[in-house]
């Protein structure tokens, strides 16, 4: 498969919405589960701004991630491979190691399912040329 500039774009795209959705979910609406968590371990939630640029590569690579699903997948599959693979998987991790708030799910599933629903869609939208 060929990479054109529109893909590269489609990817910068997704990763911009990626970056921006994990942002205002983990910053503004459950950034209050996690640190009463981290302080109920003993420990402080990391918010330094290594932490965001780790996030920041964590959004590209589920873009590239997703953009690779794309060609051999419908957008539904993509979707959902995607959402299991970067969602589901990095909560029994954290789960197991006890890092995880599991009271934040019920706000971080439905809002990570549209997360990732909107970058494959970002991904797989086609371009209308006139």
């Amino acid at each position: 498969m060929k990479t054109s500039k529109t893909d590269i774009l489609r990817v910068i795209g997704a990763t911009v919405w990626i970056s921006l959705s994990e942002f205002f979910r983990n910053e503004f609406l459950l950034k209050s589960f996690w640190k009463e968590h981290y302080q109920q371990l003993g420990i402080v939630f990391p918010s330094d701004p290594v932490n965001g640029a780790v996030w920041g590569l964590w959004s590209l690579l589920l873009a590239l991630f997703i953009y690779m699903l794309h060609s051999k997948f419908n957008f539904i599959q993509t979707s959902l491979i995607s959402w299991f693979s970067a969602f589901l998987m990095m909560w029994v991790v954290t789960g197991n190691l006890g890092v995880l708030p599991f009271n934040l799910l019920f706000a971080a599933i439905p809002l990570s399912l549209i997360e990732v629903f909107v970058a494959a869609y970002i991904i797989h939208k086609p371009i209308k040329t006139n």
